[in-house]
């Protein structure tokens, strides 16, 4: 893993917002890769406690097969701010992907990629640093606006702001809330949707992010019961 490029995370929410919009040009510039050659994708997520905790699980692409999973903590994570979810998950989902014996071809993140409003979320960010190609599919939605897809798996409908579609909601099971996905670094819109079509299972989410969520909170419990009990002194 290559990193792209490298800034301080360690940064006030004026000098994040400024890091977005420098490095947004360099994420949408990057051509896109050929799917037909992809065979890992990898699910990052992060959740939180008291510290953040990272979680990667890689699967071979398109049978959905784990092939391997890492988990990392860190303390002192970047204030929740809307828009700026990158500065406070990204360098802990880098101590995971670090931890990976095999590079995955295509990074899929809970978050925003171009869907953004400075379109540069999260797996703009993420994809940049990393060199690795990367997709969005968030499960909230952030900006722009959409008419609700039909109810079948596949449908999906155009997000669109500033007069600019900037991801697709999408319908990955029947009669549930679509997805909201967005191109990231090196994957159009396009390749993004189909990437996320792909990696379904008969649940809302694809199976990379859902184990990925499963880890990260999985991670989370272990740690919790690990914990040393307080002794009370009289």
């Amino acid at each position: 893993m290559t990193p792209e490029v490298t800034h301080p995370w360690d940064v006030t929410v004026e000098e994040a917002m400024e890091i977005q919009r420098r490095l947004a040009p360099l994420a949408h510039a990057a051509p896109p890769i050929a799917l037909d050659r992809v065979r890992l994708v990898a699910g990052v997520d992060v959740s939180y406690a008291d510290r953040a905790r990272g979680a990667v699980v890689v699967f071979r692409y398109p049978e959905m097969e784990v092939v391997e999973q890492a988990t990392a903590t860190r303390d002192g994570a970047f204030p929740y701010v809307p828009g700026l979810l990158s500065f406070r998950e990204v360098p802990v989902a880098l101590d995971a992907l670090a931890k990976l014996r095999a590079t995955p071809d295509v990074l899929i993140c809970d978050g925003q990629g171009y869907a953004h409003p400075r379109r540069f979320g999260l797996a703009c960010h993420l994809g940049l640093t990393t060199g690795i190609a990367s997709v969005g599919c968030a499960k909230t939605w952030l900006i722009g606006a959409y008419a609700q897809p039909r109810e079948e798996l596949g449908d999906r409908s155009p997000l669109l702001a500033d007069n600019e579609i900037i991801g697709m909601a999408l319908r990955s099971r029947p009669h549930t809330r679509p997805l909201y996905v967005s191109a990231g670094y090196r994957v159009t819109l396009e390749q993004a949707v189909e990437v996320i079509l792909r990696c379904l299972r008969g649940y809302r989410l694809p199976e990379p992010i859902r184990a990925a969520d499963h880890l990260a909170t999985l991670t989370r419990r272990d740690e919790a019961s690990a914990a040393p009990t307080p002794t009370r002194r009289s």
